[in-house]
């Protein structure tokens, strides 16, 4: 048996079947203290895949790749039954995705006329346009799933990593100049902190971060290329290589590298913030426990 479909059985085991029916309110985060440690508990146990009582780094790095490809699985599709309802078609073309996103975009064209260029859905259509067009690896102006896919999650797709770095300057760069400042990066790191007139050692420490590891020249600005070396992540792989390991650091309490329940459930705050639980969101899923 695969690890997924140990993970799928586990779900579907009618051990967890009498808890659907219990009431328990889903909406956001709403759960009691004792409802998250009682899920994450049921969590935990599907983790460990061997059920030895311990959650390993292989079996956390496992876990986290998992819940990763399934999250982005049934995003999409939610997202494909939105613009394609009666599903008959293979494609979604750009201007059914954008009528059905933005609505009647010639007539607000026209309203605006002179200003349209200037306005914040001009800008946003601009940039869809552009991650469309990169998603669109046979040209033809229209998205199938797996495009579909690498436009809305283009940080999962090598082939988007222009696109990200491009969309990143725009968001940081606020004259215009096509790259970053050290004041730009730390008023986007810390935006709506920027009147504090303390320097905290938060601050201090991104300032380090620019001027140490992210400006490779030592020019004082960030350059597509060192934008690229800072945002781009790694492959799946190595990104749940890198959370797995720093999940154990720092809830291994006993230093074995391995995590009993025990361990998870006394810092289960630190736990549910990240993929492990997928930002907690994986604890409000009703169909999961």
């Amino acid at each position: 048996m695969s690890k997924e479909e140990y993970y799928v059985i586990s779900q579907e085991n009618a051990a967890y079947e009498d808890l659907v029916e219990e009431e328990i309110k889903i909406i956001g985060y709403d759960l009691t203290p004792e409802e998250i440690i009682r899920r994450l508990g049921i969590i935990v146990d599907r983790i460990d895949y061997d059920m030895d009582g311990y959650v390993t780094h292989e079996e956390l790095k496992d876990w986290i790749i998992y819940t990763r490809r399934r999250y982005i699985r049934d995003y999409m599709y939610y997202q494909w039954k939105i613009y394609n309802p009666d599903g008959r078609k293979d494609k979604i073309l750009w201007t059914e995705y954008t009528a059905m996103f933005y609505g009647d975009i010639d007539e607000y064209e026209k309203e605006k006329q002179d200003k349209w260029e200037e306005s914040l859905l001009y800008l946003q259509i601009t940039r869809d346009r552009r991650r469309w067009t990169a998603a669109d690896l046979d040209g033809d102006d229209a998205l199938d799933i797996i495009e579909f896919t690498s436009f809305t999650f283009p940080q999962e797709r090598e082939h988007m990593d222009d696109v990200m770095v491009l969309e990143t300057i725009e968001d940081i760069d606020k004259d215009g100049d096509g790259k970053i400042s050290l004041m730009e990066y730390i008023s986007f790191m810390y935006r709506g902190n920027e009147d504090k007139e303390e320097v905290s050692e938060e601050v201090k420490n991104e300032i380090k971060q620019f001027s140490l590891h992210r400006d490779k020249d030592r020019d004082g600005f960030l350059s597509a290329d060192e934008v690229k070396t800072w945002v781009i992540h790694p492959k799946a792989e190595d990104r749940a290589e890198t959370e797995s390991r720093f999940l154990i650091y720092k809830v291994d309490t006993d230093g074995d590298h391995e995590l009993t329940i025990d361990e998870i459930l006394e810092k289960s705050d630190i736990f549910v913030k990240f993929i492990a639980t997928y930002y907690g969101d994986i604890l409000t899923k009703r169909d999961e426990f």
